[in-house]
């Protein structure tokens, strides 16, 4: 019987040695830093600022925050497709009709050294959807899932929309910050 206690104790006492080695630091990003973020994409005419870029477990994990003002496309949606990342929004705030196709006319790969793929995306192709598969109208509180493969583009922004973005990287392909 005491052997046995003795091996649980030696399990127990390294396999929170373990868990211990393993723990990852936390990141917190306060909602005031968002906002801030938000207004200066605003102010600076900037679609698209990295707020953090960290490590993790079977990928990298960033943080950004976009604005986009007013505008209604007229036929053809400007769009974006992320080879390998996802990503996930938060809408702060506004609200517009983001669509989606499963391809895209017109494609034109990002400079694979650029700012944007090395800082934001990763590889990625501008285009345009022409067969929209989904639209959905987003507003302040949604959240919207986007899959890496998809191309993403707003048909129209109806009031200057920001929001969160979540990207994640599986490829360990973006910068950290």
């Amino acid at each position: 019987m005491h052997l046995f206690l003795a091996i649980v104790l030696l399990f127990i006492s390294s396999t929170t040695f373990v868990f211990a080695q393993n723990a990852q630091v936390i990141t917190v990003i306060k909602s005031a830093t968002l906002e801030e973020t938000a207004r200066k994409a605003e102010q600076d005419k900037i679609i698209d600022i990295a707020v953090k870029h960290v490590e993790a477990p079977g990928g990298n994990i960033g943080i950004g925050v976009l604005h986009r003002p007013v505008m209604k496309s007229e036929g053809a949606i400007s769009a974006i497709l992320h080879h390998n990342q996802s990503e996930v929004y938060r809408i702060m705030a506004g609200k517009g009709t983001l669509a989606t196709s499963s391809n895209m006319t017109e494609v034109r790969p990002l400079d694979p050294v650029g700012f944007t793929v090395i800082n934001l995306t990763g590889p990625s192709d501008f285009g345009k959807i022409v067969h929209v598969e989904n639209s959905q109208t987003v507003s302040k509180g949604d959240i919207v899932i986007i899959p890496a493969g998809i191309a993403h583009g707003f048909s129209e922004i109806t009031k200057a929309i920001d929001y969160m973005v979540v990207r994640i990287d599986p490829d360990k392909l973006v910068a950290l910050k």
